[in-house]
């Protein structure tokens, strides 16, 4: 399998070399002669026309220059000033700043067939400005369609549950794919983030409702349990209050300080049934 990608990696960038040099090729005999011709015309009117062979791009462009229709050099040119023939040469300045756009809110069925509305962002940049300008013909814009189609295609495979809780797999997922497809165009996809997920309102109230259920199914097993425990902890006092005859002396005195503590009114005495036995035989 890595064989594979490796290889079509290879074909591409082959395919790329040879795009760039069928379009570097010679301008022919016609062509060396116009130039020549735009050379000896800015020379005679060197004072004047300096001004239109000298171009100056900052440091975050780079110019990508025409001779007659067709590309002087495979590397773009820049940063800094570089002269041009007037009269033969055209220049394209390309941005390599890192790029942010928006995904418009998109909407998606889900593999379990939910309708949802997903929204994202989309951060790029040129890393061949050549292939920027020959192989597409705008490709900020290609690529915010193809963001578009790409999150519809990515989230339309997974159900609602794998979207709500792996947006960080999602990401990535989108970002190799946008990555491959817009490496023809010379365009570097750095980062994909998912924004928002809406769903619908019905879908919403289901949801908390089922939630609810958990939660109270959770806390009525949580009740039991501290019930059962409380049980065992009693039935564990009260063999050891059996054995020791004592103890449940010491417990009635134990309860009779609390009640004082309270400054209660009324006190009750407990009757052993033991006494009141022995009331009853006579």
């Amino acid at each position: 399998m890595e064989d594979q990608i490796e290889s079509q990696k290879r074909r591409g960038v082959q395919s790329k070399e040879d795009l760039i040099s069928e379009r570097t090729g010679s301008l022919g005999c016609i062509g060396w002669f116009i130039v020549i011709m735009s050379g000896l015309f800015t020379a005679l009117l060197f004072p004047i026309t300096i001004w239109f062979c000298v171009k100056i791009v900052q440091e975050y462009e780079r110019a990508v220059i025409f001779r007659l229709g067709r590309i002087t050099d495979r590397k773009a040119k820049g940063p800094g000033i570089f002269f041009v023939l007037p009269c033969t040469d055209s220049c394209i300045k390309v941005d390599l700043r890192t790029v942010s756009f928006d995904i418009p809110p998109q909407e998606i069925l889900t593999k379990d067939s939910v309708t949802v509305s997903v929204d994202g962002v989309v951060y790029f940049r040129v890393s061949n400005p050549i292939a920027s300008v020959a192989n597409v013909s705008n490709a900020d814009f290609s690529t915010r369609l193809l963001a578009q189609t790409t999150l519809r295609n990515v989230l339309g495979t997974k159900n609602l549950a794998e979207l709500l809780s792996d947006r960080e797999g999602i990401a990535h997922s989108m970002q190799s794919s946008l990555d491959e497809a817009t490496d023809d165009w010379g365009i570097k996809v750095e980062r994909v983030e998912i924004k928002d997920v809406k769903l619908p309102h019905q879908l919403q109230r289901a949801m908390a409702a089922e939630a609810e259920a958990a939660r109270e199914a959770r806390a009525k097993v949580i009740a039991a349990e501290g019930e059962m425990n409380a049980s065992r902890a009693l039935k564990e006092a009260s063999l050891v209050i059996a054995e020791s005859p004592s103890a449940l002396q010491l417990r009635y005195l134990q309860t009779l300080n609390s009640i004082a503590a309270e400054k209660n009114s009324t006190i009750i005495f407990p009757l052993p049934i033991d006494v009141m036995n022995h009331f009853m035989r006579k």
